[in-house]
């Protein structure tokens, strides 16, 4: 969801932030430990061909896991979660602009109703 497409939401912002971060940490840590788990993962696979086939050599196994579609996969996985968590990144900076315009407009009107 893009920011321009944000639904009106009438919940007070402080709440909306507070979600959205939360939502926003777990989309983080998801993409963070794909990001982490990539050599791991990269080596249980190359190893599991290895054992099936010992005459293979890292290089081959390496090769033929990264062309696999597993593989592609795995990284478009990783990339959606970071997408995802950029996304959420920048909606919480939407939602603090709009705090700090509504504390702006807030004491215009304030400075107005005293003049």
């Amino acid at each position: 969801m893009t920011i321009s497409r944000l639904p009106r939401d009438q919940r007070p912002i402080s709440e909306r932030f507070r979600i959205l971060a939360l939502q926003w940490a777990d989309a983080d840590n998801a993409a963070h430990m794909m990001d982490e788990m990539k050599t791991a993962v990269l080596a249980q696979r190359k190893n599991k061909l290895i054992e099936a086939d010992p005459k293979l050599s890292e290089a081959k196994a390496e090769r033929l896991v990264r062309a696999s579609p597993d593989w592609e996969k795995y990284i478009k996985e990783m990339c959606g979660n970071r997408s995802r968590a950029n996304v959420m990144r920048q909606e919480l900076k939407y939602l603090e602009m709009r705090h700090r315009e509504w504390i702006s407009a807030d004491a215009n009107a304030r400075k107005e109703l005293a003049l």
